[in-house]
C-alpha cells in the first residue's frame, strides 16, 4: 500500500465554537483514534487534497507535533452543499492489531458473456476487507473470463489470501447484464 505524508497541528480546544473558527482559516479538524489516547489537530485542505480526491488507498505517516504514527483515515464528513471537507477521522493502525479497510475492485479480463453480446456491470466498486495492514493490497483484483451472459459474481465466491471479506456473502460484485439487442437475438433463435 502507498504511504502518504501528512503534518497536523495539535490543538487544545474542541466543540463547535473551536471547529468553526479553524474552518474559517482553511483548515481541517482533525482526530486520531485508536491508541492509548485521542489527539485532536488540525490540517490544511491542500495537504489533505491528493489523500481525500483520490480511487486510491494509503497508509498516511502522521506527524501531530512531536508525534510521529501511522494511520489510515476511517471517517470524511462533508459540508452538504458545498461538498467541502468538514472533518476528518484517522485510524491509528499498529503490526499487530487487524482493521477493517475498503479496497477498490479492479476486473481483469474479457467476460465470455460480454462477447455473447452482455454488457458488464461493476455493482461495487470497493470491498471491505478485514486484515493487517500491512497483508492489505492497494486493489483487489478480480479475474472474470468466465463470467457468462446473465451470471453474477458474488462476493461469497471471492478468496484472496490474507484476507477476510467483511461484505455479505451474497452481495453482487459484477454482473455480465442481457441487453436489449442480446434479448432479441436470443428470441429469433427460439
Amino acid at each position: 500500500m502507498k504511504t502518504f505524508q501528512l503534518e497536523g497541528t495539535p490543538r487544545t480546544e474542541i466543540g463547535k465554537k473551536a471547529a468553526k473558527a479553524i474552518r474559517k482559516e482553511e483548515m481541517i479538524p482533525a482526530v486520531l483514534y485508536g491508541g492509548e489516547s485521542t489527539i485532536h489537530f488540525n490540517v490544511t485542505k491542500d495537504a489533505v487534497r491528493k489523500l481525500i480526491y483520490t480511487p486510491e488507498i494509503f497508509i498516511v505517516d502522521l506527524t501531530i507535533g512531536d508525534k510521529k504514527t501511522k494511520a489510515i483515515i476511517k471517517d470524511l464528513q462533508f459540508h452538504p452543499v458545498t461538498d467541502a471537507v468538514l472533518h476528518i477521522d484517522f485510524l491509528e493502525v499498529f503490526d499487530n492489531k487487524p482493521i477493517v479497510m475498503e479496497v477498490p475492485v479492479v476486473l481483469d479480463g474479457f467476460a465470455e458473456g460480454v462477447k455473447a453480446g452482455g454488457k458488464l456491470s461493476l455493482e461495487m466498486r470497493k470491498l471491505k476487507v478485514k486484515a493487517v495492514y500491512t497483508a492489505i493490497p492497494e486493489k483487489l483484483n478480480i479475474n472474470i473470463d468466465k463470467l457468462g451472459l446473465g451470471k453474477t459474481m458474488q462476493v461469497g465466491a471471492l478468496h484472496f489470501e490474507g484476507l477476510e471479506l467483511m461484505n455479505a456473502k451474497n452481495a453482487v460484485v459484477c454482473a455480465v447484464k442481457l441487453t436489449r439487442a442480446a434479448r432479441g437475438a436470443a428470441a429469433k433463435g427460439n
